[in-house]
């Protein structure tokens, strides 16, 4: 039972890991295209919806999480205001999902491992 519990905890750390890593990414990915003006709340926008399409990709099929979350982040981009052409906001969107999921992944992987639950 306890493995249980320890278990959920460790997820729950690692979801919140995994919007803090999209939040990282969108925040440098707007620092880098000029942006200055209210970047943490861009982000945070960003951040959001682009975690709300993996999320529900991830319910619908694991698949599904490298399509909505790459268009929840083009999708809220165009509402930003940034220069950038819609494929390559779209490619930098599906790069910010795949290094934030492939991270989490591996960490919560190791997580199990550890406590002898993988």
């Amino acid at each position: 039972m306890l493995y249980r519990i320890i278990t959920i905890i460790g997820a729950l750390v690692f979801v919140a890991a995994l919007f803090g890593l999209i939040w990282f990414f969108c925040k440098k990915f707007l620092e880098h295209h000029g942006v200055t003006d209210q970047v943490s709340d861009r982000a945070t926008v960003l951040a959001t919806w682009t975690f709300a399409g993996i999320s529900v990709g991830l319910v619908f099929a694991v698949a599904g999480a490298f399509i909505l979350g790459p268009w929840a982040f083009y999708r809220t981009l165009r509402g930003h205001g940034v220069n950038i052409s819609d494929a390559a906001a779209v490619w930098w969107g599906l790069g910010i999902v795949v290094a934030s999921l492939g991270i989490t992944a591996a960490g919560f992987f190791g997580f199990l491992a550890a406590v002898g639950a993988y």
